[in-house]
């Protein structure tokens, strides 16, 4: 790779037996696979042998759909990051942690220890939790609207940089002959005083290599772009087509310029899945398999759940029903809701096609073929604008993460696009982002 070339950025987004709503009923899954940490330790082992930056964990706080139908429920990710940086050494580790069901100084502080723990590798995916169902956890009747859980949002961002930042980083002096551990000078109140939240201050964990974890986010609605555009450092997102993927780069790095920020300081990266295999029919042939195991009446009712609308209104041998919700009119998940209509309109997809469709990955673009396929469809949108790497889902795991890493990284290698060794140890480094300056607020702590 010649000094100055642009660098694709990997992630390996894990998700129990895989991406595909179908791959726990392969005979090699692990049913169990979502509460077992040696299963995701080895999945890290593997994405940090490929020298990929990071892996990533979903969450939500809700136990959503009907367990008798595929595999639900998981570890907390924070508790499973601390478990999967103790036998990893670069790799990062990005968790999802929502700020409408959360305080500040406890995420912040949860945070702020995964990173110490794993020395600068910490990665916070930043959501807002859309759902009444979540709401009725949280001692409310309903959820929030789109508009507040998105300025909740900033406020608690705002509080978690101030507690991220009220250890100046040598603030720890260590000097046992004079008996001065640290110095209160350099540790500062966050003394914050906001509409949602009333934080004194300072945080109880000092800063780690690389600062403050790596702010991540996913919402693609236009409070989410806004958001992403002010706070965020990567952005995971899902498009199903070129022109799609290159608007929404484009977009998102002139809100971030115009929010005062340097555009290359945001990274923008798509979802694929890909289904790979030796020759592009056997991987066709794959993918077929695997979404011939969808319970159509499950998937069905699911969708019915994304589009708010009654299950027995979607026909699946015919095409959605021409009356659908505008996107006004949704509260939460905007951006997918968006992305699903617009996909089974432009096809025409029948509601049984539909399913299919989303079955590998929900949105987001799944593509099968050969690793040399799959390596030209991520260089075409890398190279295209679209992209400046690409969040990997792989259908199955552990299989799909081994073959990508086995077959396709070597190639993108072997084109100059990746990293042959990691140059940094955390994952700011990973990501070609600076380390944020210490200590913003200075109210110093009292005596």
């Amino acid at each position: 790779m010649t000094a100055g070339q642009r660098q694709l950025h990997l992630n390996a987004f894990l998700m129990s037996t895989g991406h595909h709503e179908a791959s726990w009923r392969l005979p090699e899954s692990n049913s169990h696979a979502g509460t077992d940490v040696a299963h995701f330790q080895r999945l890290a082992q593997t994405a940090e042998r490929g020298k990929l930056d990071s892996i990533f964990f979903a969450d939500s706080p809700v136990l959503h759909g009907d367990v008798t139908q595929r595999p639900y429920g998981g570890l907390e990710p924070t508790v499973l990051l601390a478990a999967i940086a103790a036998v990893t050494e670069r790799i990062g580790l990005i968790a999802t942690a929502s700020t409408t069901y959360n305080e500040p100084y406890n995420l912040a502080r949860r945070f702020a220890s995964v990173d110490q723990i794993s020395g600068g590798r910490a990665g916070w995916n930043v959501v807002t939790t859309a759902g009444d169902a979540a709401a009725k956890n949280f001692s409310r009747t309903g959820q929030p609207a789109h508009s507040e859980r998105y300025e909740r949002a900033a406020e608690f961002l705002d509080v978690a940089q101030k507690l991220w930042n009220s250890w100046e980083d040598d603030a720890i002096v260590a000097d046992k002959a004079a008996g001065i551990w640290g110095d209160n000078t350099r540790v500062h109140q966050a003394n914050h005083v906001g509409r949602h939240f009333q934080v004194e201050g300072a945080l109880d964990v000092p800063r780690s290599a690389q600062g403050h974890p790596v702010i991540v986010q996913a919402g693609s609605s236009e409070n989410g772009k806004d958001f992403a555009a002010r706070y965020a450092e990567a952005v995971f997102t899902a498009h199903q087509t070129l022109g799609d993927a290159q608007a929404f780069y484009a977009d998102l790095k002139q809100r971030t310029a115009a929010a005062g920020r340097d555009p290359e300081g945001i990274k923008i990266l798509p979802g694929i899945v890909p289904v790979i295999a030796s020759t592009q029919e056997e991987a066709r042939r794959l993918e077929q398999e695997l979404d011939d195991l969808i319970l159509p009446e499950y998937a069905r009712n699911q969708l019915a759940g994304v589009l708010r609308v009654p299950a027995e209104s979607l026909e699946l041998d015919a095409q959605l029903p021409a009356e659908l919700p505008s996107e006004d009119q949704i509260e939460g998940a905007k951006s997918r809701y968006t992305l699903i209509v617009n996909l089974g309109r432009r096809e025409h997809l029948t509601v049984r096609q539909l399913i299919g469709r989303l079955g590998g990955g929900r949105g987001h673009r799944t593509f099968a073929g050969t690793p040399d396929q799959v390596a030209d469809a991520i260089q075409e949108w890398f190279e295209a604008g679209a992209a400046d790497g690409f969040n990997i889902m792989p259908p199955v795991l552990p299989s799909g993460l081994d073959v990508f890493v086995d077959q396709v990284v070597p190639i993108l290698q072997a084109r100059g696009l990746f990293r042959h060794e990691y140059t940094g140890r955390t994952l700011r480094e990973h990501f070609g982002l600076a380390k944020p300056a210490s200590s913003s607020n200075r109210v110093p702590l009292p005596v």
